[in-house]
Parts: C-alpha cells; structure tokens; sequence
C-alpha cells in the first residue's frame, strides 16, 4: 500500500493542477480513500469553495485506487461520466470520501483480467469542517489496461 503523503506526491507531480490547488491525500486504504481541499486557494468570488475545486477533489478518489486495492498490471482508471450535486456552500477546507467494499474490488478485478477493462460506480462526500455534507457525486470510472 501506498501512504497518503506518496500518493499526494504523486498527485501532484501528475496533475500539477492538484498542487495549485493544494490538494492532498489524507486517506488511502483499500476500501476508503479521501483528499482534503484547502479553502485558500479554492475559493470563488463570494468566499465559498469554488465549484470547480469540490469536482476535483472528488474526481481524483477513483484514481487513487489504482494504487491501493485497484492496482492491477497496466490498469489505468479512467473517469466516464461524473454527476455533482452542489449541496451547500463550503466557507472552509473540505474533504471528500469514497468508499469501494470488497466484493466490489474482487469484481473489477476479475472483470479486468478476464476483459482488460471493467466499469465501476463511486458515489463520493465532500464534507466542511463541521461534517456538512456540502457535495456529493456519483461517478462511472473505467480500469483499463493500456
């Protein structure tokens, strides 16, 4: 397994963008990962959490899998489609969770190795510091071998 301190790292050597923003990974197990988003940098013309950002920070969790439970030779996950639902305005730093159970991970897993590539759903909460679930998405990602 890889810590949260690699993987924010990696994050941002990847996606510079992530390291504009500030993003980092606080959790990186194999059934749950998350990534805090700092207010500063990602606030917006009224002092809320630029909308943009809250995608971001949750659109990354289905790439952070692939280096814990969803690693796989050549696995490469991909984002299909990703819905939002902007809840409430976030004033301060956010963090948002997702969560994969295990007979799930087996599935991708074995759909992977038999297809070379497997559909997957993750449904993510971003959160402000009060536990204000401010945001919430529901993702289709792919793992693929390339």
């Amino acid at each position: 397994m890889t810590t949260p301190a690699d993987l924010t790292t990696y994050v941002r050597s990847m996606i510079p963008i992530m390291d504009a923003m500030g993003v980092e990974v606080v959790e990186a197990g194999a059934n749950a990962v998350a990534a805090r988003l700092p207010a500063g940098p990602n606030v917006n013309h009224f002092g809320t959490a630029y909308a943009g950002s809250l995608f971001t920070v949750a659109e990354v969790l289905g790439g952070l899998y692939a280096s814990t439970s969803l690693s796989a030779e050549g696995g490469v996950p991909l984002l299909k489609s990703m819905t939002i639902d902007f809840l409430r305005p976030a004033a301060t730093d956010v963090v948002s969770r997702a969560r994969l159970e295990d007979d799930e991970i087996q599935r991708i897993l074995a759909e992977y190795a038999e297809r070379g590539k497997s559909d997957f759903e993750l449904v993510a909460e971003v959160t402000d510091e009060e536990g204000t679930v401010v945001a919430r998405t529901r993702g289709l990602y792919q793992l693929r071998r390339f």
